[in-house]
């Protein structure tokens, strides 16, 4: 096997590696505000339709089954037709799904544009970690996982921030309209960029290996299906948290529902500053499994102080943001655990299979822990919690251990 090369620092300018970076970072930040059109604004939805908040949660299930398909698949166009015009038109779909949104007078339309927001959302992660992989040094290449994760975490920030005081100001049409329209205007800006995202032809080295891989034999690499069940245990982790961890806390430590709120919003924004000291942390590749494993062994720790600690409801938002911290810090490894895994020739096709890994864990996690809280078993969320960020720990070790005992057959 392998890994993909890039060139040093010093033969980079920043400012080339900065544009990139930016570029591909506001672009991700768009998918994860597109992953949250609808849920903030289910209240008024669910008027507007006469439908229950079951149906409106199909409405993202629908969602992410379907970007897990076009996720899987999307690499495979992207390594065939290149990252810039795949990227173009998954923005261009987030957008039009918006209006669609808008424009929807049944819910069959809801289910409709959910389904068409899925294929716009599916091809980011193959189309963004080749350009980052294929066009940033390898000494800044920590840093540009870092600003990716940020950018996803305030995007999803933006998201509620954005539409609800539009749905009450206006109504939720006009918040819908206005997500569009953003959506279009970032795609504006990437095409007056487009030759910063252009990629020159493979290196003929990885060229000739091509000719004689066939499209689907990186998936006989054990460390990429590591990398897939990683992932999947790594969204589950997040889903946890952002639906019922902190309404579990608050069930056990009697704190006041505004400051439920505010545990999601203080974890994602100390996970963005973690992410920043991850991107430093991560500048030696050769030390990410131990950065994984410290970042989610602290985070379980805290899951498991949430379950079974006494303290004033007050200080629960303050362990949700250590909580957050030490899972950001780990972000920036957890890419490079993949990186280090991809054969130079296949990037968009394996982060294509390992990143649908997150679709099936956001699909999966409510299911469990959803059934945890309608049995007022509070402690078993939190618990649930730790043990899959423990799982984490153990994964990032199991990656390593497949691609060194890969390394010795591809030497041979």
């Amino acid at each position: 096997m392998t890994e993909t090369t890039f060139p040093p620092a010093a033969a980079v300018p920043l400012r080339q590696d900065a544009g990139v970076i930016g570029l591909v970072g506001i672009a991700h930040l768009i998918s994860h505000f597109s992953q949250l059109l609808l849920a903030p604004l289910f209240p008024w939805l669910k008027d507007a339709f006469g439908v229950g908040y079951a149906e409106l949660g199909f409405l993202m299930t629908i969602f992410f089954v379907v970007s897990c398909a076009v996720q899987a698949a999307s690499g495979f166009v992207v390594d065939r037709f290149g990252p810039r015009p795949i990227l173009f038109g998954g923005l261009a779909l987030l957008g039009f799904a918006a209006f669609g949104f808008a424009a929807s007078t049944h819910y069959a339309m809801l289910a409709l544009f959910a389904a068409v927001a899925g294929v716009g959302n599916g091809v980011f992660h193959p189309v963004d970690y080749t350009l980052l992989n294929r066009k940033v040094s390898g000494p800044r290449l920590g840093h540009a996982y870092s600003v990716h994760g940020i950018t996803g975490s305030l995007g999803w920030a933006l998201a509620p921030a954005l539409l609800v005081p539009l749905a009450i100001a206006f109504s939720w049409r006009t918040a819908l309209v206005a997500a569009g329209a953003l959506a279009f205007a970032v795609l504006a800006l990437l095409w007056f960029s487009r030759d910063r995202l252009a990629l020159m032809p493979a290196p003929a080295r990885a060229a000739a290996g091509a000719a004689h891989e066939g499209s689907f034999d990186f998936l006989r690499i054990p460390a990429v299906w590591m990398c897939f069940a990683f992932f999947l245990f790594y969204a589950m982790a997040l889903s946890a948290v952002q639906t019922f961890a902190p309404q579990a806390a608050r069930e056990l430590h009697g704190m006041a529902l505004p400051l439920v709120g505010l545990c999601l919003t203080v974890y994602m924004v100390a996970t963005a500053g973690g992410m920043v000291v991850g991107g430093f942390l991560a500048s030696d590749p050769a030390r990410c499994e131990r950065l994984v494993g410290a970042g989610f062994g602290f985070a379980a720790a805290i899951a498991l102080l949430l379950a079974f600690g006494s303290f004033p409801g007050d200080f629960v938002p303050a362990l949700f943001g250590l909580m957050g911290f030490a899972a950001g810090i780990a972000g920036p490894s957890r890419d490079l655990l993949v990186k280090r895994s991809t054969p130079a020739n296949a990037t968009g096709r394996v982060y294509g299979v390992v990143y649908a890994g997150l679709d099936i864990g956001q699909a999966i996690s409510p299911l469990v822990f959803g059934r945890f809280m309608d049995g007022g078993h509070h402690v078993a969320v939190l618990v649930g919690l730790a043990a899959v960020q423990s799982v984490l720990i153990a994964s990032a070790f199991n990656v390593r251990r497949a691609r060194r005992t890969l390394a010795p057959a591809a030497v041979a």
